[in-house]
């Protein structure tokens, strides 16, 4: 399991997600990004910033 807060990237954001993958998290990011924080296009750098953030379910 992985896991992201988005307060990481977003201060004061405190979302946080869990999911079996990488690939899981960002998708989870990604719908996140668009509800809550108005985004239509999410730019590679920050999908960069999240990928590197994401980290071992502990």
């Amino acid at each position: 399991m992985k896991q992201f807060a988005c307060g990481d990237v977003v201060p004061g954001c405190d979302a946080t997600f869990e999911a079996e993958s990488d690939e899981g998290i960002l998708d989870l990011v990604a719908v996140h990004a668009t509800q809550d924080h108005g985004m239509t296009d999410i730019p590679a750098s920050l999908i960069d910033q999240v990928t590197q953030r994401i980290s071992p379910l502990v």
